[in-house]
C-alpha cells in the first residue's frame, strides 16, 4: 500500500512538472512568433515593397552587404529570392506550430506544411549558393557555419517529410520542430548580435566590424542553430525522461531562453528593425 501511494505522488509531481515545462516551452514559442514576425515586417518593409516599386537595384541602397552587384544576374536574382522566401516563411512558419491551427484547419496545415518544407529547402540552397558563388560577410569560420545550417535545413526538411508521408505524426513533429529552429538560425543570429551590443553600450566587444570577424561571431555562426536545438533535445529528453528533476531543470532553461529571447528582440527591434522602416 506505501508503495502503491509513493508510486502514485511520483506519478502526480512528474505530471505537474510536465505541465511547467510545456507552459515554458509556450512561452518561449510566443516570443519566437512574435519577433519573428516583427523580422518579417522588417524584411517585408525595408526590402520587398522599395524592390518591388523601384527595382531590385534599390537592394544596393540597403546595408546588406554584396546585396546588389552589377551584372551579377544570378546572384541579384537569388538574394532577392533569399529575401522574398525568408519574409513568406517568418509568417507561414510559427503557424504550423500552433496546435490550435493544425486541429481545425487540417487541410491549411498540410498544405502549409508543404509549402514551408519547399521555402525551407529553396532558401537553404540559396543560402548556400550565395556563400560559396558570390561571397559573403566574415570569415571562413563563419561560412562553413552557414553551409552546416544550411545542410541542417535540407536534413531536416526531408526527414520531416517523409515521417509525414509515413503518417508517422509523432515523429514527424519532432523533425518540424527541429527544422524549424534551424531555418531560424539567421534570425537567432540577429538577436544574438543586438543583445551583445546591447550589453556592451554598442561597442564591438569580440569581434571587428570592419571585416566583420572575431571569436564572438565565430561562437554566434554555430550558436545561433546548434543552441537552440540543443535546448529542444532537452525538451524532448524531458518530456521521455518524465522525471522531476529533468523537468524543474528543462523549465528553468526554457525560462531563461524566453528572457534572453525577449531582450534579443526588444534590442534588434530598436536598434536595427523598426527604426529602418
Amino acid at each position: 500500500m506505501l508503495i502503491y501511494s509513493s508510486v502514485t505522488t511520483t506519478e502526480i509531481n512528474s505530471n505537474m512538472y510536465n505541465k511547467y515545462t510545456s507552459y515554458a516551452a509556450t512561452l518561449w514559442f510566443l516570443i519566437v512568433l512574435v519577433g519573428q514576425w516583427i523580422f518579417g515586417y522588417y524584411i517585408l518593409m525595408y526590402f520587398l515593397i522599395p524592390s518591388l516599386s523601384e527595382g531590385i537595384q534599390y537592394l544596393q541602397n540597403t546595408h546588406l552587404p554584396k546585396s546588389y552587384i552589377e551584372g551579377d544576374l544570378k546572384g541579384n536574382i537569388s538574394i532577392a529570392a533569399h529575401l522574398f522566401l525568408s519574409a513568406a516563411f517568418l509568417f507561414m512558419g510559427p503557424l504550423q506550430l500552433i496546435p490550435q491551427v493544425r486541429k481545425k484547419f487540417p487541410s491549411f496545415h498540410r498544405w502549409n506544411g508543404r509549402f514551408y518544407i519547399l521555402l525551407a529547402c529553396l532558401i537553404a540552397l540559396s543560402g548556400i549558393y550565395l556563400v560559396i558563388f558570390r561571397g559573403a560577410v566574415g570569415g571562413t569560420v563563419q561560412h562553413i557555419s552557414i553551409l552546416i545550417n544550411g545542410i541542417l535545413i535540407l536534413i531536416f526538411a526531408g526527414s520531416a517529410l517523409y515521417f509525414a508521408i509515413k503518417r508517422k505524426i509523432q515523429i514527424h513533429r519532432r523533425w518540424a520542430l527541429r527544422l524549424f529552429l534551424a531555418a531560424s538560425g539567421v534570425w537567432f543570429a540577429r538577436l544574438g548580435l543586438q543583445l551583445w551590443l546591447f550589453i556592451h553600450d554598442g561597442k564591438a566587444v569580440g569581434f571587428d566590424w570592419e571585416t566583420f570577424t572575431g571569436p564572438f561571431l565565430y561562437f554566434l555562426g554555430f550558436a545561433q542553430y546548434l543552441l537552440p536545438l540543443a535546448i529542444l533535445e532537452l525538451y524532448f529528453y524531458s518530456q521521455k525522461a518524465q522525471k522531476p528533476y529533468i523537468q524543474i531543470f528543462t523549465t528553468g532553461v526554457l525560462i531563461i531562453a524566453s528572457v534572453i529571447t525577449a531582450i534579443g528582440i526588444y534590442a534588434a527591434s530598436t536598434g536595427m528593425w523598426l527604426n529602418r522602416v
